[in-house]
């Protein structure tokens, strides 16, 4: 089993949305970077468990855990032109970008904030922490995960 951090604006979408879907699943889409789509692709098992992160928001920070229940396969939002997603470059027949779904798998029992992770020296090297990296999807290392859910009393 792999971890993973899959960020989200809770403004677009949260970790509250998710939880108030039909069977608490809805994919993931809208991914539109190659590293982050080769990950899903190559690396991301129906399973693994993921943080679900809120970003771009006042108090950025991990509100719970998530588990990739179907592995990756073509985001539609690709061909809808009226989709923001929407990619005029990618064909059907040779889909450029993938998505996986994500299922509702625990809350938090405290909202684990981004100034917690980067206080926490066990967390120093974790590369969510590292300056410039701005991909939507992470993989986390076990240590990592242990530790951010200790501090989420999970």
């Amino acid at each position: 089993m792999s971890f993973w951090l899959l960020k989200s604006e809770p403004d677009v979408f949260s970790f509250a949305d998710l939880k108030s879907r039909p069977k608490k699943t809805e994919p993931w889409n809208g991914v539109r970077n190659y590293q982050v789509r080769n990950m899903m692709r190559d690396q991301m098992h129906e399973g693994d468990l993921g943080f679900f992160y809120h970003s771009s928001c006042p108090v950025p920070g991990i509100a719970g855990v998530v588990k990739i229940v179907r592995e990756a396969y073509p985001d539609p939002t690709q061909f809808e032109p009226a989709s923001e997603y929407f990619d005029a470059g990618s064909r059907p027949e040779e889909p450029r970008w993938l998505m996986v779904d994500v299922r509702w798998q625990a809350d938090f029992q405290d909202f684990v904030s981004l100034d917690m992770l980067r206080a926490d020296p066990a967390l120093a090297d974790m590369l969510i922490l590292r300056r410039g990296n701005r991909l939507s999807i992470t993989p986390v290392e076990k240590a990592h995960w242990d530790r951010i859910c200790q501090l989420g009393r999970l």
